[in-house]
C-alpha cells in the first residue's frame, strides 16, 4: 500500500513534513493510547516552543528614584531579590517596564484510528471539572450514615460565601449553573442570622434548633448555629495588609481588573494611621508596585492603584512568594498580617496546578501570616485553586460579582473578612441512637475530617473572623421510621447494640474546638442538645431551609423528594425576616429566574 502524507505545515518559517507509513501505523496499533497521547503532546510542544511571536504589554510599577530596587521574579526558581524599602511617605514615581506575553500558534492535531488496544478511565475522587473554561472540584454530595455504624460527624467550619455570589451571577445572566459549583454550605452561610452574641470568655456562641424538613416529610432538620464576636472597627490591631493582584491578560475584562480597582478603595477607605499597605502584582513576572505604606496616605494607595494594567501571563506562584516575603518582612507582632490575593485563578506560569499551590501555602502560612482570596470575572474562573489557597492559608474566599458584593466583602463584613477571632475551628457531632436513626450532613463535602483529627491539633480548619455567622444542617432519620435511604444490614457478631437509656430526652451531643488565632493549642467546648417537640422553629430555620432545599435542586440531589419550585419561592418569601440589606428579597427573585432558565 502507498505511504499515507500528510501535508506540509508551515510554523515561524519552518517547514514541517510529518510523513507516515502504513507499516509504522500499524506498529502503532499495539502502542497504548496513553502512550500515544503523550507522543501527539510532544510533536505538538515542540511546534509550540519552536516559535516565539512576541507582544509587549505595559504594566506599571514603583521605583525608588533614589536607590535601585530589583523586583522582578524570573520564572525560573530562583528566590526573588529582596526589596529596599524606604520612607513610607515617599511619593511614588511611576514607570513602566515589559512584561513579553508569547502567543503559539495552534497545535497540530493527528487523527488515527487504535484498533487493538482500549482504554479504561476511572472517576478520581475530587477531580476537577471544566465547564466553558471554568474549574470546579467534584462534589459528592454526602451520604446518610447510620448512628449504629458511625455514631460521630466531623467537619470543618466553612465561612466562604463565594458559591452563592457565584451562582448569583449565572442566574443573572441567564446561565445554567453546573453541579459542582454549586456548595450548599457556602449558599446557607452567604445569609445572615439573628444569632446572639457570646457571653462568656468565648469566641463565639452555639445555638442549635430542629424541625421539620420541608423536601421530605419522613426526616427532620437540625440546625447548628454559631455567632462570632463582634469586635469594634477601632478595637482592630494594627493591620500590615499586603494587596496581591493579578494582571495578567485574563484580567483584562471590565469585570475584572477594572471592578477589582474599584472594590479596593472600598479597603483603603477604612485604613487607619497605624494601618500598613503593600501592593503585588504578577503576571509573567512578580513586581512590587507600592511599598509598605501607611494607611492614612490614601492618596498615594489608589494612585498606585490607577496605574496597573493588565497583559502577559499568569506566573501566580512567583507572586504569591513575594507578596509572603513583603507580608514576613513587615509584621506586625500581635496585629492582623494578611495577604489579599484577588484574580481569576488562572495561573499557568511556574507553580500552578491545585496541589503545587497547596504545598506553597502550606509552608507560608507557618509565618503567622494569613490569606484572604478575591475571585473576579467568569468565562475562565478558577475556584478550585481559589477555594485551595484559602482553606490551606487560614483564610477564606469571596467572589465579587459586582460593587455591591465588593461594598458586602470589603465594606459592610470588612471585619469578618480580615479580621481573625478563632482559628482550626472544627464541628463533632454525637448523635443518640435513642432519638436518631441516622443523619447526613447537608453541604461541607469539601472539609469533611476524620474523627480522630477533632483531637489533633495539627490538623488544619476553618477560621471565623468578628461577627461571622456559620450556620450547619443536617438531614435525620428518626429512629424507627421506614426509609428508602436506608437499606438492611446484617447483625454485628462482636459488637452489641446496647443504647444507653440515662440520655433519652437529648438529641444530639456537638463539640467545638478552636485555637485563638495567635495560639497552636486548641480549647474545647460542649453544647448539649435536648429534643423540645412543641417549639416552633424559627424564622432563621425556616430560610434556611429554603437556601438548602434551592441548592439541592440546582444540584439535582437525589434526597429530594419535592422539587416544586415555586414550594421553595413560598418558603423563603414567607420568612425573610427583617431582611434590612434586602438579600433575602434578592434570593427569592433569583428562584423565579431559575424557573424562566430550566
Amino acid at each position: 500500500m502507498d505511504d499515507i502524507i500528510i501535508y506540509p505545515k508551515h510554523y515561524c518559517g519552518i517547514m514541517f513534513v510529518p510523513v507516515f507509513s502504513v507499516t509504522k501505523l500499524n506498529s502503532m496499533k499495539t502502542m497504548s493510547i496513553k502512550k500515544s497521547s503523550l507522543w501527539i503532546i510532544g510533536l505538538s510542544t515542540l511546534l509550540i516552543t519552536s516559535c516565539d511571536p512576541k507582544t509587549k504589554t505595559p504594566i506599571t510599577v514603583v521605583s525608588d528614584t533614589t536607590k535601585e530596587q530589583n523586583v522582578i521574579i524570573s520564572e525560573d526558581e530562583t528566590e526573588p531579590a529582596e526589596p529596599e524599602i524606604t520612607d513610607v511617605n515617599e511619593e511614588p514615581v511611576i514607570e513602566e517596564f515589559i512584561v513579553e506575553e508569547i502567543e503559539a500558534p495552534e497545535p497540530i492535531a493527528l487523527e488515527f484510528e487504535v484498533l487493538e488496544d482500549q482504554m479504561v478511565a476511572e472517576t478520581v475522587p475530587g477531580f476537577i471539572s471544566e465547564t466553558g473554561g471554568e474549574s470546579y472540584k467534584e462534589v459528592i454530595e454526602n451520604d446518610f450514615k447510620r448512628v449504629s455504624l458511625a455514631p460521630l460527624s466531623t467537619f470543618s467550619i466553612d465561612v466562604d460565601k463565594a458559591s452563592y455570589s457565584n451562582i448569583r451571577r449565572m442566574l443573572n445572566n441567564g446561565q445554567r449553573v453546573p453541579e459542582n459549583a454549586v456548595k450548599l454550605e457556602e449558599m446557607i452561610n452567604y445569609f445572615k442570622y439573628d444569632y446572639k452574641e457570646p457571653l462568656d470568655q468565648h469566641p463565639f456562641a452555639i445555638h442549635t434548633e430542629s424541625g421539620s424538613n420541608p423536601w421530605n416529610n419522613e426526616t427532620q432538620l437540625v440546625k447548628i448555629g454559631l455567632k462570632g464576636k463582634e469586635i469594634p472597627a477601632e478595637s482592630f490591631p494594627a493591620s500590615n495588609l499586603v494587596f496581591l493582584i493579578d494582571v495578567s491578560g485574563s484580567m483584562n475584562d471590565i469585570n475584572k481588573l477594572p471592578l477589582l480597582k474599584k472594590a479596593f478603595k472600598l479597603l483603603v477607605a477604612q485604613l487607619r494611621e497605624k494601618d500598613k499597605i503593600s501592593i503585588v502584582v504578577y503576571a509573567g513576572a512578580a513586581g512590587v508596585v507600592l511599598k509598605p505604606t501607611k494607611g492614612k496616605n490614601e492618596h498615594k494607595i489608589i494612585q498606585a492603584l490607577e496605574s496597573l494594567k493588565s497583559g502577559g501571563s499568569t506566573a501566580g506562584g512567583e507572586g504569591i512568594k513575594l507578596a509572603y516575603k513583603i507580608a514576613e518582612e513587615n509584621f506586625i507582632k500581635h496585629g492582623n498580617n494578611r495577604v489579599i490575593l484577588a484574580t481569576d485563578g488562572d495561573f499557568n506560569v511556574g507553580v500552578s496546578s491545585d496541589k503545587g499551590m497547596k504545598k506553597l501555602i502550606e509552608e507560608k502560612r507557618e509565618s503567622g501570616v494569613f490569606l484572604t482570596c478575591l475571585g473576579f470575572g467568569m468565562g475562565n474562573y478558577k475556584d478550585s485553586k481559589l477555594e485551595v489557597l484559602a482553606d490551606t492559608g487560614n483564610g477564606n474566599h469571596a467572589y465579587i460579582d459586582s460593587m455591591q458584593e465588593a461594598q458586602r466583602v470589603l465594606g459592610t463584613e470588612f471585619g469578618g473578612t480580615l479580621y481573625t477571632i478563632a482559628k482550626d475551628v472544627k464541628i463533632q457531632v454525637e448523635f443518640n441512637p435513642a432519638k436518631v436513626q441516622a443523619y447526613r450532613l447537608i453541604g461541607y463535602e469539601n472539609r469533611l475530617l476524620q474523627d480522630e483529627d477533632f483531637i489533633d491539633d495539627t490538623k488544619d480548619a476553618g477560621e471565623l473572623g468578628s461577627g461571622h455567622t456559620v450556620t450547619a444542617l443536617y438531614e435525620v432519620i428518626p429512629t424507627g421510621v421506614q426509609s428508602e435511604y436506608l437499606k438492611e444490614i446484617s447483625d454485628l457478631k462482636y459488637v452489641q447494640k446496647k443504647v444507653k437509656e440515662a440520655y433519652g430526652d437529648e438529641l444530639l451531643t456537638v463539640k467545638f474546638r478552636y485555637k485563638k488565632p495567635k495560639e497552636n493549642r486548641s480549647i474545647e467546648m460542649t453544647h448539649v442538645f435536648k429534643t423540645d417537640n412543641d417549639r416552633e422553629t424559627s424564622t432563621d430555620f425556616k430560610f434556611a431551609a429554603s437556601v438548602a432545599w434551592f441548592g439541592m435542586k440546582l444540584k439535582n440531589s437525589k434526597y429530594l423528594q419535592n422539587h416544586n419550585i415555586q414550594d421553595i419561592v413560598a418558603l423563603a418569601k414567607n420568612n425573610k425576616g427583617q431582611d434590612e440589606e434586602g438579600y433575602r428579597a434578592e434570593f427569592v427573585r433569583l428562584m423565579n429566574s431559575y424557573e424562566v432558565i430550566e
